[in-house]
């Protein structure tokens, strides 16, 4: 078997169950191009560019429907502009230790699907990013733990996207979150994952904006076991609790619901 690069490949390098990093990608898909948009992306993209690849292990996609767009803040987002951008996200984590490989694959994947014009063009990315792992806070001391969290029902994900004016600063917030933000008990809020951002390859396709914030971001994850609109008093202030602190600003704070795959649901719930 020595000599097959596939078994090597298999043999090689870390595979434990631990998340390393994580695609993160928010789309705008244009008007007019939203249900094109959704069946391209779960009936090829979401497998052929995504989870068909070595070490990304685990994926789900969330959809923000106008009344969720609404609950967006703050107007003025360095992330989303204008703040309803962005109503498909979708995310994945990386085996801990095979970022560099599954990039590799992920790069000459999609210079693949775009010569073989599999690649939709009519969207824009709001915030896409590979984000390294920065940290998880836990309600439960027992329960689903970071790896299941795209595989358990949970209903709903915020995306909380906390900006710094430099790198040691973010790093005090990081402190900050891992120490004040667990979430309490009774709360719908089951866990919070926190990454940061990574600059993207050279060699990356030319529609993917360059990463911001590479030392100076962080984005939290929640997953939540009630619908984020029944539960947003949990949200609405945290801008300001953020703010209090002096080491950083909210740019974005997005609810999200779970697309149901294979289907037009939310499709013509995207614009008013």
């Amino acid at each position: 078997m020595s000599d097959d690069l596939y078994y090597t490949l298999a043999q090689t390098g870390p595979y434990a169950p631990k998340i390393g990093s994580a695609l993160i990608t928010m789309v705008e898909p244009h008007p007019g191009h939203d249900a094109a948009y959704n069946r391209w992306y779960e009936d090829d993209h979401f497998n052929a560019g995504a989870m068909a690849f070595p070490w990304l292990f685990a994926g789900r996609r969330w959809v923000a429907p106008v009344p969720y767009q609404k609950l967006r803040y703050p107007a003025d987002s360095a992330v989303a502009q204008p703040i309803e951008a962005g109503k498909y996200m979708s995310t994945y984590w990386i085996t801990d230790g095979q970022f560099e490989a599954q990039m590799r694959w992920a790069v000459g994947t999609n210079h693949r699907l775009f010569a073989d014009e599999r690649v939709f063009l009519q969207r824009d990315h709001t915030f896409t990013s590979f984000q390294r792992a920065r940290g998880v806070v836990y309600r439960d001391a027992v329960g689903p733990r970071d790896v299941h969290a795209l595989n358990y029902p949970y209903e709903g994900l915020v995306v909380e996207v906390i900006d710094s004016p430099d790198a040691a600063t973010c790093e005090q917030m990081l402190a900050w979150l891992l120490a004040e933000r667990t979430p309490v008990a009774g709360s719908k809020v089951a866990i919070g994952t926190i990454f940061q951002p990574m600059p993207l390859p050279a060699d990356k396709q030319p529609y993917v904006k360059d990463v911001e914030g590479v030392d100076t971001r962080l984005t939290i994850l929640w997953f939540t076991e009630a619908d984020p609109a029944q539960i947003w008093d949990e949200f609405a202030g945290v801008g300001d609790l953020v703010a209090a602190t002096g080491l950083g600003r909210v740019e974005l704070m997005a609810p999200f619901i779970p697309t149901l795959p294979g289907t037009e649901m939310y499709v013509d719930q995207l614009r008013e």
